[in-house]
């Protein structure tokens, strides 16, 4: 059991060094901020759309409640 643990790590590190592809810097940072300003806009419009629920409720509770 021991002895194909072994052989597997092996063979998952032998394939990520030497047969995995991997993106140069510069295309990380790119994508790192594709990324981090797609989350900033998407977090906006979550809230936004949070707020505009939030103030229907309220709006739609008072008419109830009156």
């Amino acid at each position: 059991m021991l002895k194909q643990f072994i052989e597997y790590v092996k063979g998952a590190y032998e394939e990520l060094t030497n047969h995995v592809v991997w993106p140069k810097w510069d295309e990380v940072y790119k994508m790192t901020i594709v990324v981090a300003v797609f989350s900033a806009i998407f977090s906006i419009f979550i809230a936004a759309v949070d707020y505009v629920f939030r103030y229907v409720l309220q709006a739609y509770y008072k008419l109830i409640k009156s």
